[in-house]
């Protein structure tokens, strides 16, 4: 008997949210919209919205996230998709600053701006390792966790996503960028950088994780861009990219 109340009332929420998530930004539409996921509450779940059923709303939900945050992986996972891009630029971690400002004095500055290039390029070579955690995270969506989105802020569904596969994320990109530091070249070019620190007089010694570094502010651009692709698809028809999305929209 569990089973056969759970099922649709999972359909129910994955509607409200998927409402939610593709409204228009005009609130006549989020009203209306509103007011037919309130209809299949009070309706028990079992009529459908125009010519759309509550399965395909509950698809569109997740189809919603899942193109989302492939904009995201793809935007961010190609040359110059952290590097030129102000809002997730990696500047060098703050422990090496003193280490910068040396160099720099002493005209060495390539050697920073080496540096530099590559802890970026080695998050966009990451980056793209993201794409099966999302797609697992959508997955794993369960009731509880829609209806937090249903009731949540705007970004609900990017915190979601931060605490759901935050951690295995980490986990995940760790030994990616440890490779793909050492394939850009970025532990060579930070000792190249480090000897000619030290080797000026009366500098303080200096450590820095860059591995830990890059995957922590790697992961801090991916969340930027899947909390602002979010807010698109709630507010803007032209996010809506696949039939289904444009379908729910309609309704």
């Amino acid at each position: 008997m569990s089973i056969r109340v759970q099922l649709p009332n999972l359909k129910i929420v994955c509607a409200l949210v998927t409402m939610l998530l593709l409204g228009s930004v005009s609130g006549w539409a989020q009203n209306s919209l509103l007011q037919q996921g309130l209809g299949l509450l009070s309706s028990g779940g079992e009529t459908k919205t125009g010519s759309l059923s509550q399965g395909e709303m509950g698809d569109g939900l997740k189809e919603a996230l899942r193109v989302g945050t492939e904009n995201v992986v793809t935007k961010l996972g190609q040359a110059d998709g952290f590097n030129t891009d102000e809002a997730i630029h990696i500047p060098l971690p703050g422990q090496l600053a003193t280490v910068q400002k040396a160099l720099k004095a002493a005209g060495y500055s390539s050697l920073v701006d080496d540096l530099e290039l590559k802890l970026n390029r080695a998050a966009e070579q990451a980056t793209p390792k993201a794409k099966a955690l999302f797609v697992d995270a959508i997955s794993a969506m369960t009731i509880e966790d829609a209806q937090k989105i249903l009731s949540g802020p705007e970004d609900s569904a990017t915190q979601y996503f931060r605490k759901s596969m935050g951690p295995n994320l980490s986990k995940e990109m760790k030994p990616i960028v440890d490779t793909t530091l050492a394939d850009a070249g970025a532990v060579q070019a930070y000792d190249n950088m480090m000897g000619q620190y030290k080797a000026l007089p009366f500098m303080p010694d200096v450590k820095a994780n860059l591995s830990d570094y890059v995957v922590e502010k790697g992961m801090d651009g991916i969340f930027h861009y899947v909390a602002k692709e979010e807010a698109a698809i709630r507010t803007n028809p032209a996010a809506r990219t696949t039939d289904l999305l444009k379908k729910v929209f309609a309704q």
